[in-house]
């Protein structure tokens, strides 16, 4: 995946997925918790409140020096956000989407691991954040992308803004990785980004994100799904989830809840063997709009991969794909899991 591409990857932080911007060290003007709100930053001018002009963002109050003067150069305003997930960090956005004239000039991004719960004033407190986005100048009203290179598994990241000002959107984009313990309790979603699963690759991205198929939950309208363009061809859309790990999947649920005129008129299910082989899960078979289908899957061939068929287009809400993780894909996982603590 090139640099260009980690956008791609879900984002770690967004609400949907549990994220929280648990402190801030100032939010005079606009609201922390905006920074991870799954929709695009909106903007209505001349809209005042009591605090001045509503944004849809992060924005704190213009910082001073001594007698008013500018400030110091390494005065920063600050927000912690938890991941909703733990993940390996690929790319960071730092979106200033309607911040013209009131946007920092430079942000950095660092991150951490810890165990449990702490507190937001413990996590402001601690010592050992990790800079994985050096200081870097930013532009006004635009995406600010920055790649990543670490192959670390992090639970809160920290983002700084120098001096102060305003920012509409955080995302943090990369591969969730949740604790083993919770993986190896028994059957579980293999394909949920929550517990490891990643949509791969697609035929058709046009309307939505196929990432949503697997975020946690259901779905509140037909735009939290995937939906393909009309075909006009006599191929069929498809698309390829990579599984927490390798694994026996034993039910599927297939989800078209919302996609009334517009659902798939069958699907099937195929997996892919760790060699590249493939095996039938599901053989292709007629579903309905706007319902939740499970069904039961008889193979017993342990897949890292699934890939599910709509014949011949349409949209999806939701792919659930429950199983079990094989002995060697706890073995993996272990040793992973052991070289990130490193």
């Amino acid at each position: 995946m090139t640099d260009a591409d980690f956008t791609l990857l879900p984002d770690l932080a967004v609400r949907t997925l549990g994220g929280a911007v648990v402190w801030a060290n100032d939010e005079s003007f606009a609201e922390k918790e905006n920074l991870i709100r799954p929709e695009e930053s909106t903007y209505s001018p001349a809209t005042f409140g009591h605090k001045g002009q509503v944004y849809d963002g992060w924005e704190t109050r213009r910082r001073r020096g001594e007698l008013g003067d500018a400030p110091a150069a390494d005065d920063c305003d600050t927000a912690i956000v938890r991941l909703g997930v733990p993940g390996v960090i690929r790319g960071v956005v730092v979106d200033t989407a309607w911040f013209k004239g009131n946007y920092p000039p430079e942000v950095s991004v660092e991150a951490i691991a810890v165990q449990g719960y702490p507190s937001p004033q413990e996590l402001a407190e601690l010592e050992g954040w990790t800079t994985i986005v050096e200081r870097a100048k930013v532009s006004g009203d635009s995406r600010n992308s920055f790649p990543v290179d670490s192959g670390k598994r992090w639970t809160h990241v920290r983002l700084r803004m120098f001096p102060d000002g305003g920012i509409a959107r955080l995302r943090v984009h990369g591969i969730a990785k949740p604790e083993l313990r919770w993986l190896n309790s028994g059957s579980f979603d293999l394909a949920a980004i929550e517990n490891g699963g990643l949509v791969a690759d697609c035929s058709n991205r046009f309307f939505s994100h196929p990432q949503n198929v697997l975020m946690p939950g259901r779905a509140r309208v037909m735009g939290d799904g995937w939906e393909t363009a009309r075909r006009r061809d006599r191929d069929n859309d498809w698309v390829t989830v990579r599984l927490a790990e390798e694994g026996v999947l034993t039910m599927a649920e297939i989800d078209t809840s919302y996609f009334l005129f517009n659902s798939p008129g069958a699907a099937a299910l195929t997996g892919i063997r760790a060699d590249g082989t493939e095996v039938e899960l599901l053989a292709r078979t007629a579903i309905q709009p706007d319902t939740r289908h499970r069904f039961a899957l008889a193979s017993a061939e342990p897949v890292v991969e699934v890939r599910l068929d709509a014949f011949p287009d349409g949209g999806l809400a939701r792919l659930r794909l429950f199983g079990a993780l094989t002995d060697a894909a706890v073995a993996r996982l272990e040793a992973e899991q052991k070289d990130q603590l490193a």
